[in-house]
């Protein structure tokens, strides 16, 4: 994996160092209201890093990732505790994704040298937890995704020592031994469906704790214009391709058993794109979103998608994002109760004030 895709996603503002991000992106304040979805109700200003969340009923579960623990809204104390988060976001541990059910609640936490990682699933007073990186560690699904920089014969000294300045290596490699499960689907009949931002790759785990490949999302080859060699450093590299990873954020059910998956890439500028599954292959279907850390189907069809460094939501559109509110820090979505909640981590992007959990309309 590249620097930036090892980078915890609990600390997510750290994918913008480097050529992860065109510098100068930053959140936009937040709006009252928005034609399209409605006012904003805050539900809950407990968090500092709530990154995903998940809606079953009246019930909404937090994935504090800066604090890698997990709440339930309306108790002070934590439900579950991952491994210890720092400051530090190439050494921390966190607790990142959440899903529930009417009868369990499915969490992943990754340890710090993301050696360790895991689907825990509470269910009915059991617990039961399925290693995800022995998974990888085994079969490392991306092995066959080729990465970095093709064609480095041709490629200047200048460009390859300011792409090793900021992180990107300076020739080929496959996917390599990496693991990070960011969210967490149910896929019903105590299946889960687990979208793994080090890995690449989105996962089922049955109701027996088998895990098995539902997509490994494909290598992004980006052409590295002149203004973002620019802004991000590596001024001589303009005009080079460079084969950047997907990093997989979140997975979601869509209203006809489809999944859908947003890939944050490690690319620079607007490269976040969402995907449909279909049988083991993934077609992407929208692209061009800043920051592309979660979505929310609706029973319709309708996606929206986090725009986490815009700090906007966005609907996919003819292909690409179209803007329905505006939302600082804006991290994590979801679908329920006839709503899209939202969940804000303003300190993630360099902002102010509490993680909240909102609703529109």
């Amino acid at each position: 994996m590249t620097v930036l895709s090892r980078r915890t996603m609990a600390a997510a503002a750290a994918v913008g160092v480097g050529i992860a991000t065109v510098a100068g992106f930053g959140a936009l304040p937040a709006s009252a209201d928005t034609a399209a979805l409605g006012s904003v109700h805050q539900i809950s200003a407990a968090y500092v890093g709530p990154l995903q969340f998940a809606v079953s009923g009246n019930r909404i579960y937090v994935a504090d990732s800066a604090l890698s623990k997990l709440f339930k809204v309306g108790r002070t104390a934590p439900i579950a505790t991952g491994p210890a988060a720092s400051s530090n976001p190439e050494a921390s541990g966190d607790l990142a994704g959440v899903a529930a059910t009417d009868d369990a609640v499915a969490y992943t936490t990754t340890t710090a040298d993301h050696k360790d990682t895991r689907l825990t699933i509470l269910s009915e007073g059991h617990k039961k937890v399925v290693s995800l990186s022995t998974f990888e560690k085994w079969h490392n699904p991306d092995k066959r995704n080729v990465y970095g920089l093709p064609n480095a014969g041709s490629v200047s000294t200048t460009c390859k020592t300011e792409m090793g300045k900021v992180g990107l290596q300076t020739s080929t490699y496959r996917g390599k031994y990496d693991s990070h499960p960011y969210a967490v689907t149910s896929l019903g009949q105590g299946s889960w469906a687990v979208s793994d931002a080090g890995g690449n790759d989105v996962l089922k785990v049955d109701r027996w704790g088998h895990v098995s490949v539902l997509a490994v999302l494909p290598a992004q080859p980006v052409k590295i214009t002149a203004a973002i060699a620019t802004a991000n450093g590596v001024k001589d590299c303009a005009g080079v391709t460079y084969r950047f990873e997907p990093v997989p954020t979140d997975v979601e059910v869509g209203p006809h058993g489809q999944l859908f998956v947003t890939t944050l890439s490690a690319a620079p500028g607007p490269s976040g794109s969402v995907w449909k599954l279909s049988h083991g292959c993934a077609y992407r279907i929208a692209t061009g979103f800043l920051g592309a850390t979660n979505l929310a189907v609706t029973p319709g069809g309708h996606i929206y998608v986090a725009q986490l460094f815009a700090g906007t939501i966005a609907e996919v559109h003819d292909g690409g994002p179209r803007t329905v509110a505006t939302l600082a820090g804006v991290a994590g979505l979801e679908w329920a109760n006839g709503h899209l909640y939202a969940s804000t981590a303003p300190a993630v992007t360099g902002g102010t004030g509490p993680g909240t959990i909102v609703r529109f309309g």
